[in-house]
């Protein structure tokens, strides 16, 4: 894709992502998406939309409400921008339409899944639920050659995951099966090193968190997986492909 569509994927990413801190915040609190507009969490004051210009604003705003001066965390920026990139770079990245509609359709989801699952431990299946509905209709509409991968890959890593759940049910929950099943939509063969990124990172902070606060609390210390699927998503997305062609290459 050229430049000018680079730029145009990443400013409407930035868009998107404002509204997916608007998803992130109220979804798991039972609330509408729609209505009411933005508010400030301090004061209640509805943000002007001259103050709601993502990441922008709250640079300008030094992270402060206009009307009450209450701080507004970091997090709201730091998702458009995530977003922002994600999109410019789905974009830079594929050069067909079918693999551009299901990496965007699958980092959308990805930003507020994450943002969900490391306050809240869940992952809502009001944005699992429609991204799977989103990939397949995207796949059938754009590729139809790619379905019965994407259809395998995700029955294989869904399959993968709930087995897990039912054997270990304290550690893996059907939000990430869910996921997982999400990821091979979208990701199609390549989900295969996503899910080895996400076991092999998840294992390591694990780890981490074990060795600081001793094996007996840090197996009780809950970690959300979801921003581990997250990360093996990204990272599949983009190199996924050539990680599996390296790997059938050299060891098939």
């Amino acid at each position: 894709m050229g430049v000018a569509a680079v730029i145009f994927a990443g400013v409407i990413g930035l868009i998107v992502g404002s509204f997916l801190n608007v998803v992130a915040h109220r979804l798991p609190r039972g609330e509408s998406v729609a209505r009411p507009a933005s508010r400030c969490p301090g004061c209640g004051e509805p943000i002007k939309p001259y103050d709601n210009i993502p990441v922008l604003s709250w640079v300008l705003l030094r992270g402060r409400c206009r009307n009450c001066g209450a701080p507004i965390s970091a997090r709201y920026p730091l998702a458009e921008l995530a977003t922002g990139l994600l999109w410019a770079a789905v974009v830079a990245a594929r050069d067909d339409a079918a693999g551009i509609a299901l990496g965007l359709i699958l980092v959308t989801a990805l930003v507020p899944i994450v943002l969900v699952d490391l306050e809240h431990r869940l992952i809502p299946n009001l944005i699992t639920g429609p991204a799977a509905v989103a990939a397949l209709i995207a796949g059938l509409a754009l590729g139809l050659d790619g379905v019965p991968e994407q259809l395998i890959a995700g029955a294989a890593a869904g399959g993968f995951f709930l087995a897990a759940a039912l054997a270990y049910p304290r550690g893996m929950g059907m939000g990430d099966v869910k996921l997982a099943g999400l990821m091979g939509l979208c990701l199609g063969r390549a989900v295969a090193p996503a899910l080895m990124i996400a076991l092999l990172s998840g294992a390591l902070i694990g780890g981490i968190v074990m060795a600081r606060l001793g094996a007996k609390v840090g197996r009780k210390t809950a970690v959300p997986f979801g921003p581990f699927l997250a990360l093996g998503a990204v990272v599949a997305l983009f190199a996924g492909d050539a990680i599996v062609d390296w790997y059938t290459g050299t060891y098939l």
